[in-house]
């Protein structure tokens, strides 16, 4: 029996799924960047796009290479997806460059686009250094005040803020230096603190701080815990869900993920976690 295939002309759509763009950089392993992003979206029910900033050559057990894209095509690339699907939510991973970081903030101008999580990724897990000593300050200038959240680790933290943080006393105070230099508001997450909890503190102002605490799980499979967690932020905030909610469950989402890829080995390093431990069907809006 053949099928029919229906004219796009005679089609009627309804809805529409819910959209999610990553601007971040290629992980050749799978474990981070972009892949790691898209099957974040994916595993949470949203539609992903992306626009590459770098492509890197890189498993388990680090980065091998760094090429960069151009900024013009990274411009066309976000000027391809904008033009024609646009998105709810944007996730913002690896920027390397200074001219990189400022076709990024002209494209949250120029499309007015309004729920931006960005993750200031700076060192990789196995410890590689991943931005320009340069792009630190343009980062700061042109992207802070831009994000509706950053989610910056300790080590990036540090860096940002030029200064150690030891414990936890200092997630507080780094959070609010974070926010002087210009952040809309921050996700200090406090994952590399010793102990067996791990404490992450959002800090919105305004508001008072929300300390989110959990047991910590052991696992060698930690590459991209920074990606997916900021993606999973990108996706509830695409879904409806409000900041302070939606860093919650996606921080649920990580924790589970994190627990159940624990047990598994992916190459000799430090491994991807489980995103699709417990994959949603893709979310359908009214189309408007």
């Amino acid at each position: 029996m053949r099928s029919m295939t229906v004219p796009p002309s005679e089609i009627a759509p309804l809805a529409r799924y819910a959209r999610v763009l990553t601007i971040a950089g290629s992980d050749s392993g799978g474990g981070a960047g972009i892949q790691a992003d898209l099957k974040t979206f994916s595993a949470l029910g949203c539609y992903g796009m992306t626009a590459i900033t770098a492509l890197t050559a890189q498993n388990t057990l680090g980065v091998r290479g760094i090429h960069a894209v151009p900024a013009d095509f990274l411009k066309a690339q976000l000027q391809a997806v904008l033009d024609d699907i646009g998105v709810d939510a944007v996730k913002i991973g690896m920027l390397h460059a200074p001219e990189i970081v400022r076709v990024v903030a002209w494209a949250i101008d120029h499309y007015q686009l309004k729920q931006v999580v960005l993750d200031p990724v700076m060192v990789a897990t196995s410890g590689d250094r991943l931005i320009e000593e340069a792009t630190v300050k343009v980062l700061r200038e042109e992207l802070f005040p831009r994000a509706s959240l950053i989610t910056p680790n300790l080590d990036e933290a540090a860096l940002l803020l030029g200064q150690a943080l030891p414990d936890e006393a200092s997630l507080e105070p780094a959070a609010r230096a974070l926010l002087a230099q210009g952040a809309q508001a921050v996700l200090l997450k406090g994952g590399h603190l010793p102990g067996e909890a791990v404490t992450d503190l959002l800090l919105q102002p305004g508001q008072l701080p929300l300390r989110l605490h959990s047991e910590r799980i052991h696992s060698r499979n930690v590459h991209g815990t920074g990606c997916t967690l900021s993606s999973a932020i990108a996706c509830f905030l695409a879904l409806g869900w409000p900041l302070r909610e939606a860093v919650q469950q996606a921080r649920t989402y990580i924790i589970d993920a994190i627990r159940e890829g624990a047990a598994v080995q992916t190459g000799q390093g430090h491994g991807p976690l489980c995103h699709g431990h417990a994959p949603k069907p893709m979310v359908k809006q009214p189309l408007v």
